[in-house]
């Protein structure tokens, strides 16, 4: 049990420490734009260069990964992103950081598909249901984490660039001296878009507006916080908030989801962070601690939103469609994670930090119109019942975690899926 645990406990400090970085490097850009004096449209797109490279980086890291192996892939990567990092404290123009921001995009999706894929292979067949829940939970417990760092030094000055710098080194720690299995990655297959639209039109068109609203979240709400007058704390707080919310009201929100008609549940939190989103923009909800209860409640309400569309999308497809299914919609996400930014930053520009949750309040609230005309229009039954699982929008390694996806030797416990397969030691 012990050499089971070890691994899986050295893959999670890796990514608890990657996490921290990327979510103090994003709100420290946030922050550092603003001292510089770049305007919100020229935030979003930068950060919207982020997104775009962490879709290209889906494609490229498999290959790389394959040719050279998980370790020195890692390693790569790390040194990569540790780089990029410390050129952001160098080179502070629009331009610059919107090429460091690419390929920051490209190496942090390198090193999550390492750390998935290993995990698939360290994860024991009778425990992958909660392997899950505990990376979702390091996933989002990192993230929150990592907002507080962003007070540590002065945002001005290099120290923080080199804090990030140092966790991704940090991180790189725990998995190049590891002597585990190195599994070999699958050609990942694809559902066009039109079987996916066939499929299930609300989750397929429910992901790429929760990519939008996301996308704008992520690279936009750290510069709506100092936009309004909050200090680094502030910043901090408030980021937190949104993620802590997201982890806190996911679970409950998914097993409403798994009792009715997900488009019903679909339709519901859109409405209700549409609502949210409304009142940040209101006097009395746009500051004070009313603000962060606000944040709280839309990031408990638009984390859930992804997997429900996904859960929804699997509800309606085959068993054998699971993986290409997943890869699709993560990709559809994607491309809306990509848009985001740069649409809500140019409303930022235009209308003031205030556009921003009015662009939650839009993109949400056509989602819910969206998901309640459907189940009104049509009632569906399930063909594949799926399960709720709380997650994040990372790689398509992840789904084969998932426990509806796998195909397992019960008899001797020994995993069987033909997606990935030990193949050799690192020494």
């Amino acid at each position: 049990m012990i050499a089971t645990v070890r691994p899986l406990a050295a893959l999670l400090a890796g990514v608890a420490l990657l996490l921290m970085g990327s979510g103090l490097l994003g709100t420290l850009l946030a922050v550092r734009g603003r001292i510089e004096g770049f305007d919100d449209q020229t935030l979003g797109l930068v950060m919207s260069a982020y997104f775009v490279g962490f879709f290209l980086g889906t494609y490229a890291a498999p290959g790389l990964i394959q040719r050279i192996g998980h370790i020195r892939a890692f390693a790569f990567y790390a040194a990569l992103s540790a780089a990029t990092v410390l050129l952001h404290a160098i080179f502070v123009t629009p331009w610059a950081w919107g090429l460091l921001r690419l390929l920051t995009g490209i190496a942090l999706v390198g090193l999550y598909t390492v750390i998935e894929s290993w995990l698939n292979v360290q994860a024991p067949p009778t425990q992958r249901s909660q392997v899950f829940a505990i990376y979702m939970a390091v996933n989002l417990l990192a993230l929150a984490a990592g907002q507080w760092l962003v007070g540590i030094s002065p945002p001005a000055g290099f120290v923080p660039f080199s804090l990030v710098a140092v966790l991704v080194c940090l991180a790189a720690l725990p998995v190049t001296a590891s002597r585990m299995i190195q599994p070999e990655l699958p050609a990942m297959p694809r559902l066009a878009l039109k079987a996916l639209f066939e499929a299930a039109p609300a989750a397929t068109i429910g992901a790429l507006l929760a990519g939008l609203a996301m996308g704008g979240f992520w690279g936009l709400a750290a510069v709506y916080a100092t936009r309004i007058g909050l200090d680094l704390q502030g910043v901090a707080l408030l980021m937190s908030m949104t993620i802590i919310g997201g982890a806190a009201l996911q679970w409950p929100i998914g097993r409403l989801s798994d009792g009715g008609d997900r488009r019903t549940t679909l339709a519901a939190i859109c409405a209700l962070a549409a609502g949210v989103s409304v009142a940040m923009t209101l006097p009395a909800g746009g500051s004070g601690p009313m603000l962060y209860g606000l944040f709280f409640l839309f990031g408990g309400l638009a984390f859930a939103i992804y997997p429900i569309c996904m859960a929804h999308l699997l509800d309606h497809l085959p068993p054998e469609d699971t993986l290409s299914a997943g890869s699709s919609l993560l990709l559809l996400n994607g491309v809306g994670s990509a848009i985001g930014p740069a649409i809500a930053g140019a409303a930022m520009t235009r209308f003031g930090p205030e556009a921003l949750p009015g662009f939650f309040a839009a993109i949400l609230g056509l989602t819910a119109l969206i998901a309640g005309g459907r189940r009104l229009l049509r009632r569906r039954d399930l063909e594949s019942p799926a399960t709720f699982h709380a997650m994040l929008r990372t790689t398509p390694s992840a789904f084969e975690l998932l426990p509806d996806v796998q195909t397992e030797n019960e008899g001797d416990a020994v995993r069987q899926s033909p997606h990935i397969t030990p193949t050799k030691e690192n020494r």
